[in-house]
């Protein structure tokens, strides 16, 4: 009888420290997917920093070579190529 009762009291035990270790990773779980979703929006933020920042390097690029610079000329010229390009695109794209 008293190993049947000590079989109940540690299972008792085991049970008690199986929800206690439950509870403990369900919270860190409940964290760690937070700082995962702040982490991402924050990755989307510096990706979207990034596209603006290579935008303005692209314009003063051009704005440079406006003013004379020629280092960058072909560049320049096969970028407003490619814009004027896309500006047609869209005039057909609208005409459609």
């Amino acid at each position: 009888m008293s190993n049947t009762l000590e079989a109940i009291h540690l299972l008792e035990k085991t049970l008690k420290n199986l929800l206690s270790n439950y509870e403990f990773l369900k919270r860190e779980n409940h964290i760690l997917l937070q700082s995962n979703t702040e982490l991402q929006h924050k990755l989307l933020e510096t990706a979207q920093n990034l596209v603006n920042q290579k935008k303005e390097f692209d314009i003063l690029k051009i704005a440079k070579t406006i003013q004379g610079s020629s280092s960058d000329t072909k560049d320049t010229k096969l970028k407003i190529n490619s814009l004027i390009r896309e500006i047609d695109k869209c005039i057909v794209q609208l005409q459609e």
